[in-house]
């Protein structure tokens, strides 16, 4: 972490003014959560993209010239831009973009990630225009576009799916000329007769056979170039970059086969042509790809109901007090907005009017919401829960939302992808193979063999080496993976995801909406079912969350009978949330011998008013007293009490006394102690994070399997704590919210539960549609599994290699037999990588 300045927090680098929180040592914190991260993981030496580039340096990944994330050279007048490349898939591919971005005029800096398909580019917008920056990087069949440019998103696959078609009609033409016409001829089919075989020897020698094979090399080239243009830009950047990879190994065998098929095609008057290899090659590890991608793709529909937090509009007031809806851009510092209840916040900025309960939730992660009176600031992107707010725009005129939207990005794009095994596995592999095809060449022709004979020995030394089962290994499996995943609601969006979680050494959970439903609710209370009902007939009439969660448990005790408890369970309405108990509740009047309110007032500490001519009060026991009425002292200590562990307790009155409490809270998820038992007896390390008071987090931290709560911590306090956890050990983040996202992004690996928000899915690298917290212990098991499938159709790749590749070396196959036989063993890739990954 870079060194902070007076006013900054030492661990996120918040401004501190106005906040007096320190350490013994003397530093500033913005609040005591970011302090107690920096007093547990502090004396960690944090170089967040030191310790990425030594593990891709250990992986046999490529280092580069482009600058790193946090220490990179940035003059304070560039500004970044952040794009979408089409086309990055291996680690290679990130270094090669960075040098090409870096390399442009007027920029400082580049940072790519295939992981998130993103790049970050410093730059200097009066030397270089983002549509130079864009047509910089879009080179070599990569294309890049601004990331909400949806448009450029569907040509690029569009042009896919176009290659792929390409590819599967011309190599169907190709082949079937070989089918038909020179398969006969080269193996002499027993159920052709003589005179058949020698009519079709007599026409290939013929003029018009000379013209046969030159179509059929155009078809080829056709799906050489155009279909496999990514395998051959892959290989090219790993050539150039001096790390082989299996686009390289793929390509050689294709371009070799190609190069002398359309050389004996050019000088030899009856050719033996293996275009069939290059088609066979090209087509099938397309094909490959694709799947991969199109599972990926079916994914994601699942994400349509993940709902967008940013604003766009903002309501102005103006000078004749009157309002005028204006574009967020278009506000200036000290302009006067309205908010009313139920929208939120646009921008950073002051109270200056009204009187509100705000839901910083979506920012601070805090799951209570505060009141907010004029004075008091508040942040962009939280949500007035009841009445209404004039609020003065602040200094910068931008939200906290935005901010960590930045961050986000800007951590996607410093977060390189691991290399797959694949890739490790051919920077030794491909370099073996083209000396032992070399070395059987050199070794025919000094035996006395001609030069064409050796031609085909190395020709078929690089078919055999099975770049097709090697190439399939590790998409096959991840499809495999992913697809299994879907079933179980489980939306993968990295196909990294699977190599990264498996050596994981700590899981970081959030807990306002991950661990807990992030839902208000009635969890306890002392108070006779009449004036229950009394009470949340009068909270029916309120906007706050405290307020639904008691309207709403009327709603359910209703709906149970006379001698039921809300408490001990909730309707399916409750656990969705509340939302439809608190509609009905709210229809008040609307139900069969529902208490009719005849006044109501809110307060900023509560609610009064009548209900069935009764004097009713509900709210904090200071209400009570402003008003005058009794409360018993067991009833304040009941309050405080139920205050100290993390729950919202309010006093239930009428008639001049309080008569007794209900305590609202947001409720645990089922199964969490299941998961993070199962995952601290699998010897994974499970953090609590949260930005909710501590007192909340108590029962967290007293729980066996949690070894750390930290609380309080605000969303770039949770990056931090992300990158610091990291340099420990591979870390899993766990999450459901923007104020998730920055520490989703920063993270190893980000989870997010599918309830959640947009920002947080798109940070996220799996997504938990159902909000089943049972899935995350799912995740792993895919990872394992899916570890064991890539890995046993490599073994089965290399086995092959080792029975084959000698008896190609000594010229006991041609490549014909090659291609059959390296079809064959990318046919039991495939079969192998159908199977289900988890029995279930």
């Amino acid at each position: 972490m870079s060194e902070t300045t007076a006013g900054e927090c030492t661990l996120c680098e918040l401004p501190t003014e106005g906040v007096d929180v320190t350490d013994g040592d003397g530093n500033r914190f913005c609040c005591t959560g970011c302090r107690d991260v920096y007093g547990a993981l502090g004396d960690v030496d944090v170089d967040a993209d030191a310790v990425r580039e030594r593990r891709r340096a250990d992986e046999g990944a490529v280092e580069t010239d482009a600058g790193d994330l946090d220490d990179r050279d940035v003059p304070d007048d560039h500004e970044a831009t952040f794009l979408e490349v089409d086309g990055m898939h291996c680690a290679t591919c990130e270094a090669f973009i960075e040098t090409v971005a870096t390399g442009a005029d007027g920029v400082s800096a580049a940072s790519a990630s295939y992981v998130t398909d993103t790049v970050r580019i410093d730059h200097d917008p009066t030397a270089i225009t983002i549509d130079d920056l864009t047509e910089t990087v879009s080179g070599l069949g990569y294309s890049a576009y601004a990331r909400d440019d949806a448009f450029s998103r569907r040509q690029a696959s569009n042009m896919a799916t176009a290659r792929l078609a390409a590819g599967v009609l011309v190599g169907m033409a190709v082949m079937l000329q070989y089918i038909v016409l020179i398969y006969p001829t080269y193996f002499a089919f027993p159920f052709y007769n003589q005179r058949t075989l020698d009519y079709l020897n007599e026409a290939m020698a013929s003029t018009s056979g000379t013209y046969f094979f030159i179509v059929i090399a155009v078809l080829t080239t056709i799906v050489l170039f155009f279909t496999g243009k990514p395998i051959l830009r892959g290989a090219y950047v790993s050539a150039k970059t001096r790390s082989p990879n299996m686009d390289l190994l793929v390509a050689i065998a294709a371009v070799s086969a190609y190069l002398y098929s359309t050389l004996a095609v050019i000088f030899v008057d009856s050719p033996s042509i293996y275009y069939d290899v290059t088609v066979a090659i090209i087509v099938i590890v397309t094909v490959g790809n694709h799947y991969e991608d199109s599972v990926k793709d079916r994914a994601t529909e699942l994400l349509s109901e993940i709902s967008a937090v940013q604003v766009d509009d903002a309501r102005r007031l103006t000078d004749a007090g009157e309002t005028e809806s204006v574009a967020v851009d278009a506000l200036r510092p000290d302009d006067r907005i309205l908010v009313r209840a139920g929208e939120r916040i646009p921008v950073d900025g002051e109270a200056v009017d009204g009187d509100a309960a705000v839901d910083e939730s979506v920012v601070t992660g805090e799951s209570l919401a505060v009141r907010k009176v004029a004075g008091d600031a508040v942040v962009g992107g939280s949500v007035v829960a009841d009445g209404s707010l004039t609020v003065a725009v602040g200094p910068d005129a931008t939200s906290s939302l935005d901010r960590v939207a930045e961050l986000v990005y800007d951590l996607q794009s410093g977060n390189h992808g691991v290399q797959k095994l694949a890739d490790r596995l051919a920077t030794v592999f491909v370099p073996a193979v083209l000396v032992i095809a070399a070395v059987a060449a050199g070794a025919s022709l000094a035996l006395g063999g001609g030069p064409t004979d050796a031609m085909l020995v190395g020709l078929t030394v690089l078919i055999v080496s099975c770049p097709c089962a090697l190439g399939l290994a590790t998409p096959l499996a991840v499809a495999a993976g992913i697809r299994d995943a879907l079933e179980r609601n489980i939306v993968v969006f990295d196909d990294t995801v699977f190599e990264r979680i498996r050596d994981a050494d700590t899981v970081v959970f959030d807990k306002t909406g991950t661990l807990t439903t992030g839902e208000m609710r009635l969890t306890a209370r002392e108070v006779d079912d009449d004036l229950l009902r009394l009470a949340a007939a009068l909270e029916s009439r309120s906007a706050h969350p405290v307020g639904q969660a008691i309207a709403a448990a009327r709603a359910d005790l209703e709906a149970a009978g006379p001698d039921a408890d809300p408490t001990a369970g909730a309707s399916p309405a409750v656990a969705d949330g509340g939302t439809e108990s608190a509609e009905s509740a709210a229809a008040g009047d609307a139900q069969p011998d529902a208490p009719a309110v005849e006044s109501f007032e809110s307060h900023a500490r509560g609610v009064s008013g009548v209900v069935d001519g009764t004097e009713v009060v509900v709210g904090h026991p200071d209400l009570f007293d402003e008003r005058g009425w009794a409360v018993p002292g067991d009833i304040r200590e009941a309050v405080a009490d139920a205050r100290d562990v993390g729950r919202v307790p309010v006093a239930v009155g009428r008639d001049g006394a309080a008569e007794g409490f209900v305590v609202v809270g947001d409720e645990l998820r089922d199964g969490w102690e299941e998961t993070v038992t199962a995952l601290d007896e699998s010897g994974v390390e499970v953090i609590v994070l949260t930005g909710d008071d501590e007192r909340a987090a108590t029962v967290f931290a007293e729980h066996d399997a949690v070894s750390s709560v930290f609380a309080g911590v605000p969303p770039e306090g949770k990056a931090e704590t992300v990158e610091r956890l990291k340099a420990r050990g591979v870390t899993v983040m766990v999450g459901d919210g923007t104020n998730d996202a920055p520490a989703l992004a920063a993270a190893d690996l980000g989870v997010a539960l599918g309830g959640g928000t947009a920002m947080a899915a798109d940070a996220a690298d799996v997504a938990i549609v159902d909000d089943e917290l049972g899935s995350v212990a799912t995740v792993f098991e895919l990872s394992r599994a899916a570890g064991r499938r890539v890995k046993g159709n490599i073994g089965w790749a290399f086995c092959y290699n080792a029975v084959a590749i000698p008896l190609a070396a000594t010229g006991l196959l041609n490549p014909l037999f090659a291609a059959v036989a390296m079809g064959a063993s990318s046919l039991l890739v495939v079969t192998n990588s159908s199977r289900a990954l988890l029995d279930d």
